[in-house]
């Protein structure tokens, strides 16, 4: 690969127009355009829970991989036609979905993102999938996309739960379980 990135200023996009990987140019408003950065974001709140967990935390394999098949995503979004996720990708996020909560005791109750810091970091990282799907769902409406794609991040978005379920619990700690106002009430006397 030569120097893509070579030059990062190009002043291309002052106009309000960018390029995708076709050589196209889109609305930097556009619905394809909104799904790249919903993905991105995605992938930033991944490596931000990546940075809070130790380096040889047991989970970094996987964080690093679902990194890597967001950048694939982002790939596949940003040229139109090519798709780059594969059916295996899927069934690797379902089996440590199911792996991981196996490790939790049924949820009886509705929680509420935190507990900890890397759990708030996995619930963010959640709540920013289910965006990215929504505009990938969006998208979908004027544009062929990988369904896949869609399977994707829909199974992501579980897994950052049972993430967080997980993160949360760590070092003797707990996950916040939510209560209605009449019970918080009713606990407070």
């Amino acid at each position: 690969m030569g120097n893509r990135l070579s030059k990062i200023v190009t002043k291309t996009g002052d106009g309000g127009e960018t390029g995708l990987g076709d050589g196209s140019r889109v609305s930097k408003s556009s619905e394809r355009i909104h799904a790249i950065g919903d993905v991105d974001e995605l992938n930033s709140w991944m490596g931000l829970l990546r940075a809070e967990l130790s380096a040889n935390d047991d989970l970094q394999p996987l964080l690093h991989q679902i990194q890597h098949d967001l950048f694939d995503l982002g790939g596949e979004l940003s040229v139109p036609g090519f798709y780059a996720l594969s059916e295996e990708l899927l069934q690797d996020i379902e089996d440590n979905l199911e792996a991981l909560n196996d490790t939790l005791p049924p949820l009886k109750d509705f929680i509420l993102p935190g507990g900890n810091r890397c759990a708030a970091c996995a619930h963010m990282a959640r709540t920013v999938c289910r965006r990215a799907e929504r505009s990938l769902v969006e998208m979908a409406r004027s544009e062929t996309i990988s369904t896949l794609a869609l399977r994707y991040l829909n199974r992501l978005s579980d897994l950052l739960f049972i993430l967080a379920r997980v993160l949360a619990r760590r070092d003797n700690g707990q996950e916040v379980i939510w209560q209605s106002r009449h019970k918080r009430d009713n606990n407070a006397q």
